[in-house]
Parts: structure tokens; C-alpha cells; sequence
């Protein structure tokens, strides 16, 4: 291990770790938007937009992210639709993972009992306030497992942007190995930066999910 030649690969590095955060973050608070809207659209069975939500679901969650970025990304200009590769990325975690965010948070809101449903709407809540004073805030502490899951599962899936030639982590790591062919350094600092992404944000999500789980979140 040239501890050297991993010293001069930290500035390449930190620019990927930067990138990877960033396009992380825009793909999963869009994710998380989409989704919550599914779900509620879900949850409260609106006609037809219901089966186009539920067909959106089925291909997003059963076609690669590798696929959806090749067609985002080279088919689209087919048709004379171009998109920087970047926004290309974001939206890719956007379509896979508001599928994913959106069954997460269906689960959440079903599992709200039907007696308080009920009861809501025998004072004459509107779907409105029933959404937001009953339904919303019990579902989406029940959501937060799935939530935490989709989060770590979303933020591993940008090293696919490597095929886009986004200078993320991976394709940061992959370009340096082909480069300078010090393999073991360039892994070494790519699984590194992940660890210090993924490990505390699973404890912190951990965290959270206990807090939600015994009712402790707040206290």
C-alpha cells in the first residue's frame, strides 16, 4: 500500500465524495416528494391516476437503474430531448427510487388503524384534514424503516453514474486505476469515502428508527 500516491488522490476524491453527497441528496429528497404523492394517491384510491401510479411502480422497480440511465440519457436525444449528465443521474434516482419511496410509505399509511380513520371521518374530517392531522403523521413514523432502508440503498446506487462519466466516487477510482493502475490504493480510498458516507448515516438512521419504534422520537 503507497500511502503516497493515496495522499495525492485526496483532492480527486474529495471532489467525487462532494458530488456523490450532492447528487445523493437531490435524488432522494425528489425520491421522497414522488413518492410520498404515490402513496397518498395509493392510499386514498383516486381513480385512474391509482393505475398509473401502480404502472409506474412495476416499471421503475423492475427495470435496472443501469437501463433507465441509458434511456434517459442516450435515447432521449433521439427524440431531441438532451440533458446534462448530472440531471440525467438525478433523475434516474428520482424514477427508481420514488417507486421504492412510495411503497414504503403506502405501508406507513396502511398501517394506521381503521378506527381512527373512522373516526375521523365520523366527526367530518375532510380527506383533507384526515390526510393531515391522522393519517400523514402516524404513517410516516411507520414509514421510517423503509425510509431509512431506501436511503442507504439509493446513495449506493450512484456509483452506477460511473457509466454516464459523472465524476463521482467510482468513476473517480475507476479513472485513476486506469491511469495510474495502483488498484489497491484508489479501492482503498473508495471504500473508505463510502464508509465514512454509510456508516454514520445507518447509525444515525438506527437511531431514528428506535426512536420512532418505542416512542421515543421527540423525548
Amino acid at each position: 500500500m503507497d500511502w503516497t500516491v493515496i495522499q495525492q488522490s485526496l483532492p480527486l476524491f474529495e471532489k467525487g465524495f462532494w458530488l456523490t453527497l450532492k447528487l445523493s441528496f437531490l435524488g432522494i429528497l425528489g425520491a421522497a416528494l414522488i413518492g410520498l404523492i404515490c402513496s397518498f394517491i395509493q392510499y386514498f384510491k383516486a381513480p385512474v391516476l391509482r393505475q398509473l401510479v401502480a404502472a409506474y411502480v412495476e416499471l421503475s422497480r423492475n427495470t435496472p437503474l443501469l437501463i433507465q440511465l441509458f434511456f434517459i440519457f442516450y435515447g432521449l436525444p433521439q427524440i431531441g430531448i438532451k440533458i446534462p449528465a448530472q440531471l440525467c443521474g438525478i433523475i434516474g434516482i428520482i424514477f427508481l427510487g420514488g417507486s421504492y419511496m412510495a411503497e414504503g410509505f403506502t405501508g406507513g399509511l396502511q398501517g394506521v388503524s381503521k378506527s381512527q380513520v373512522e373516526s375521523g371521518l365520523a366527526i367530518g374530517l375532510s380527506r383533507y384534514q384526515l390526510a393531515r392531522y391522522v393519517v400523514l403523521p402516524q404513517g410516516l413514523m411507520l414509514s421510517v424503516p423503509a425510509f431509512a432502508a431506501n436511503i442507504i440503498f439509493l446513495i449506493k446506487e450512484t456509483s452506477i453514474f460511473t457509466v454516464l462519466a459523472i465524476p463521482e466516487l467510482t468513476n473517480t477510482a475507476l479513472d485513476l486505476i486506469g491511469m495510474y493502475y495502483h488498484t489497491n490504493e484508489y479501492l482503498f480510498v473508495l471504500v473508505l469515502a463510502y464508509a465514512i458516507i454509510l456508516i454514520p448515516l445507518s447509525i444515525l438512521l438506527t437511531w431514528l428508527e428506535k426512536k420512532v419504534r418505542y416512542g421515543t422520537f421527540g423525548n
